[in-house]
């Protein structure tokens, strides 16, 4: 009888050691748990002609952002397709494009997968999430085509946990909360461990203005987990992000210190860039000033993880810390070199930025305020780019003009942050 993988799916290696291993690194990949890549490893040493074990520990590197690995790992699991089911070889053909940073490609070779093996979660799952195929897109209506997407594959996966959690962040962010919650609620119940499940929470809980509330689930949540995972440093930018908007800037700070800014924390660079980098603003605007040597941090992170312009979510972010720091070099090489769908939302923030640390905020307005009804096409979640709004606000204080004291989308403002 054939091997199955985790989600009942035949799974070609004559080795039990192996696919356990393999189920066990897909289980922790999936729910951002420790211990992926030293399952697959595992998997591998049991049987190093696991095509499969090569593509997810691809997709661990990938993650991770060790592109060289990852194509290392992807090419090695395309050299063993030979022989394997069908199944298998379109598994390793779409990661194959994931990794290699073929975005129409990969989605391309998702959709005609999943058509035909739609209960194939580790091919879904690049595009899941604000930082996926859709995330990163640079479409406006990115979040509503992600809801739509994984809504055709409700039918097959909607008793799966990991697929419930993914669905109720896409209701989330396209303004579903009540299916959200419920979706969550079915995911929780299946896998309480899932870290990507109570990522979903902190959302879902800041979206609904169940701040305190909240506040209080993660922090006894992320009690138990930890600090090598890779969601650890990020949900903990919600806990310092929850702290600030109360006005705890105490623990704000020291969340900050020593669970967020790089060199503290963990996790994938397009956290620890983004989190810190828009963490500093808002620790700016409630009070705590413009640490200079923690700003230099987040321009360094930037500069070693995203040297090329390119992903314009992490290009905003790098924008703000040489902003900042007056790396007026670097701005420049990145708002004149930015590239990719959603280029000409760097150029116009890269120049925003620049305008708020020169205190020209009117030029802040002309920048950002053509921006504020397609910011989707940047990619993050609606939380992260929160930052956008409230740097209108901040800029329409400062130049004395009136500003709506509701937040666009109804949840409660910080103190700091009142109507002017």
């Amino acid at each position: 009888m054939p091997l199955e993988d985790g989600f009942g799916l035949p799974l070609t290696t004559p080795s039990a050691t192996a696919r356990d291993a393999y189920v066990e690194g897909v289980g922790c990949l999936l729910s951002a748990q420790p211990g992926a890549e030293t399952a697959l490893r595992r998997a591998l040493a049991a049987d190093e002609g696991c095509a499969l074990a090569h593509a997810a520990l691809a997709r661990v590197h990938q993650s991770h952002a060790r592109a060289a690995a990852a194509r290392t790992a992807i090419a090695a699991a395309a050299r063993l397709t030979a022989g394997l089911t069908a199944r298998e070889r379109g598994h390793v053909h779409a990661l194959e494009r994931v990794v290699m940073g073929d975005a129409p490609g990969a989605l391309a070779a998702i959709r005609a997968h999943l058509g035909a093996w739609p209960r194939d979660l580790l091919v879904m799952a690049p595009c899941t999430g604000v930082f996926g195929l859709f995330g990163f897109s640079g479409r406006a209506g990115r979040e509503q085509a992600l809801d739509a997407f994984l809504a055709e594959h409700a039918a097959a996966c909607g008793d799966d946990p990991w697929f419930l959690a993914w669905r109720a962040f896409a209701q989330c962010e396209a303004g579903r909360p009540a299916a959200a919650r419920a979706g969550l609620e079915r995911s929780f119940a299946a896998r309480p461990d899932n870290a990507n499940a109570a990522h979903v929470r902190a959302h879902l809980d800041y979206e609904c203005g169940h701040d305190a509330a909240g506040r209080a689930w993660l922090r006894g949540w992320c009690h138990d987990y930890p600090g090598e995972a890779t969601l650890h440093g990020h949900l903990h930018w919600h806990l310092a992000l929850w702290a600030l908007e109360a006005g705890n800037l105490a623990l704000a700070w020291e969340l900050y210190d020593t669970r967020v800014r790089p060199g503290a924390a963990w996790g994938p660079p397009l956290n620890l860039l983004t989190d810190a980098a828009s963490l500093l603003l808002r620790a700016e605007w409630a009070g705590l000033g413009r640490p200079l040597p923690h700003w230099q941090a987040v321009a360094d992170c930037a500069r070693t993880h995203y040297p090329q312009p390119g992903v314009a979510f992490a290009d905003v972010h790098a924008a703000l810390a040489f902003a900042m720091t007056g790396a007026r070099d670097d701005l420049a090489r990145l708002r004149d070199g930015a590239r990719g769908p959603a280029a000409d939302l760097v150029a116009a923030l890269a120049q925003a930025f620049e305008a708020y640390v020169d205190g020209d905020h009117a030029a802040v307005l002309a920048r950002l305020l053509p921006c504020m009804d397609t910011h989707e096409r940047l990619g993050g979640s609606r939380a992260q780019r929160d930052l956008l709004e409230q740097m209108v606000r901040v800029a329409r204080r400062a130049s004395g003009q009136p500003s709506s004291g509701a937040h666009p989308r109804g949840r409660p403002l910080p103190a700091w942050l009142g109507a002017s």
